[in-house]
């Protein structure tokens, strides 16, 4: 016999009263790459400030080395992965969080499908974030530094100058392995950005990867640097915050956590 199938002796049965949970104000959904070891730290840290606000992660399938094709397969996944998102539950919005998957399946195709499976949701991805975010902050003029090989630089470039900015200068660890990208140092990538800012001519300082770590350096980098700083996870972390309504400004975390969408 089981022992689901045991006699059932007596439970005693409490009246409880239902709350609205740690989603008071704001439920947030995240499809994070199965490879990925550093986007919902970054984010926990942020919404650590923004209480009432829950953040909730599904991971999808992904190769850890990353390339036009193994981004590529991803977009048949996007649905099925966010539909394990809290099922039946609505979400205030949902992003996919891959930044360089976004550009190869395209951010508004990612868009698509994120919200053929919580259609109620303002959807987003680090591209869009991202662009969002640069609005926002006035700036055209991006430098760009990434972890990636140089056909995934070249598809970003591209991306970004299609998209209407501009990409003076750019620089990249080449590193493919997302294993090994969430190793480097905070210091390699506060250096690194120290260096492309001092190239000048440009508005904006913008790393790329969900995997690189710079959430708790932006806003001593912005001191350095003179200019706005933002990341695929810094500015996604942004974005589903004030899509879904959060306008907490958080100067602790950089010039972009003091705007909202009216500055777009």
């Amino acid at each position: 016999m089981s022992v689901l199938e045991k006699p059932v002796r007596e439970i005693l049965k409490f009246d409880y009263e239902a709350d609205e949970g740690i989603a008071a104000r704001a439920r947030l959904g995240l499809v994070v790459l199965a490879s990925d070891h550093t986007v919902e730290y970054e984010c926990g840290l942020i919404l650590a400030h923004t209480p009432g606000v829950a953040l909730y992660h599904a991971r999808i399938e992904n190769d850890p080395e990353i390339n036009p094709q193994t981004l590529k397969a991803m977009e048949a996944r996007i649905v099925p992965t966010a539909n394990l998102l809290l099922p039946g539950m609505p979400f205030d919005a949902i992003g996919y969080g891959c930044t360089s998957a976004s550009m190869v399946i395209g951010r508004d195709r990612v868009s698509t499908l994120l919200q053929q499976s919580h259609p109620e949701a303002a959807a987003t991805n680090p591209v869009t974030a991202a662009f969002s975010a640069f609005a926002a902050l006035g700036a055209k003029r991006i430098a760009v530094l990434t972890p990636y090989s140089d056909v995934v630089n070249e598809g970003i470039r591209s991306y970004f100058e299609n998209g209407g900015f501009e990409v003076p200068v750019m620089g990249s660890f080449k590193e493919p392995n997302d294993n090994v990208v969430a190793r480097i140092s905070p210091k390699s990538i506060a250096q690194a950005s120290e260096a492309l800012a001092a190239t000048g001519g440009v508005d904006a300082i913008f790393v790329s990867c969900t995997s690189v770590r710079l959430v708790e350096a932006v806003a001593e980098l912005e001191k350095k640097t003179g200019l706005p700083v933002t990341s695929s996870n810094h500015a996604i972390a942004w974005h589903l915050l004030r899509l879904a309504g959060i306008d907490d400004r958080l100067p602790q975390f950089g010039r972009l956590f003091t705007l909202g969408l009216e500055d777009i």
